[in-house]
């Protein structure tokens, strides 16, 4: 046993396996949602960062939010465009470890944030007087860095499990980029610690902050439903409505993924709902937040206003 186990250097991702000119559709299509998702979210970002009225926790979060999903799709979505204008595309054993760690981390940082999302707009409608002394500048700091840091670590944790196990083979994933169930498949050992970690993960970082997330709109639901003022009702819908497709895309898909039973084919499966929260996802929560939210759309007139008159 110990003589076939080797070092993998190289490592071919399959990709999707269609046919040539499918492939350049798709590389296309693919381009065009990736630079959609750099320019929404890069627009997000950068209209709360130059307009005041956008420094309150809310925004702050949610340019948290622009830039996990810049760096989620960016991390991804260039490697799988390889794939589609090259019948197979290799990648060395350590940059694919490098994009697992960061896919981990990047997901559980977008967990997080959208859990500190729906505390904030729980303490923002439940607790209106109590809004600056519970969401100060210093508590949503300490809540950000928190997010960033212990996601990178939990992440960390994968990455360490990983990398003890001996890999022997096939050298191929079948995979658009190194996704870490499909990188599990390639070690010739029983990877159930791997598996048992992945799962309690999942409990821990899916499961508990969708819980939270519910939770909280659960008691932002019944605060909405006594305000007198239909004005403030709309605005307190609008906000949180917003919210929670975010909230449903990125945790639905996420959890089917990970905690569902496994399809007649789950290779195939894992691909599209990996596309679906790799590209999608990212690519729509600019749209759902600006189309659907007053004050983001006031900020971006604002800021068009201003171009125009310069």
């Amino acid at each position: 046993m110990e003589g076939n186990q080797t070092w993998i250097t190289d490592i071919t991702l399959l990709g999707f396996q269609v046919g040539s000119a499918l492939e350049i559709l798709l590389c296309g299509l693919f381009s065009v949602f990736y630079t959609l998702t750099l320019l929404g979210n890069g627009v997000i970002f950068g209209i709360i960062c130059l307009d005041c009225k956008l420094h309150t926790p809310m925004y702050f979060f949610l340019s948290h939010l622009a830039i996990v999903d810049m760096s989620y799709a960016s991390n991804n979505v260039p490697k799988m465009l390889t794939n589609l204008m090259n019948q197979k595309s290799t990648i060395s054993f350590l940059p694919c470890i490098m994009q697992t760690f960061l896919y981990l981390a990047f997901a559980h940082i977008e967990c997080l944030i959208l859990v500190v999302m729906s505390y904030d707009r729980y303490v923002a409608i439940c607790h209106p007087l109590r809004y600056n002394v519970l969401m100060s500048w210093r508590v949503c700091t300490v809540l950000a860095v928190t997010s960033w840091v212990f996601s990178f670590l939990l992440a960390l944790v994968h990455l360490v499990l990983i990398l003890r196990l001996p890999f022997c083979g096939p050298h191929e994933i079948n995979h658009f980029f190194c996704e870490i169930l499909s990188v599990l498949k390639l070690a010739c050992t029983d990877t159930w610690l791997n598996q048992v970690v992945i799962f309690a993960a999942c409990v821990f970082i899916l499961m508990g902050p969708l819980c939270l997330v519910l939770v909280s709109y659960s008691c932002i639901l019944v605060a909405i439903l006594r305000i007198q003022s239909g004005v403030g009702r709309r605005k307190a819908f609008s906000t949180c409505s917003s919210h929670l497709c975010v909230v449903g895309l990125f945790f639905g898909s996420a959890i089917v993924m990970y905690m569902a039973p496994n399809s007649h084919h789950p290779e195939e499966q894992q691909k599209v709902l990996s596309l679906f929260y790799s590209l999608f996802n990212p690519m729509l929560n600019p749209l759902i937040y600006s189309l659907r939210n007053a004050e983001v759309k006031g900020a971006l007139r604002r800021a068009l206003r201003k171009e125009r008159l310069m």
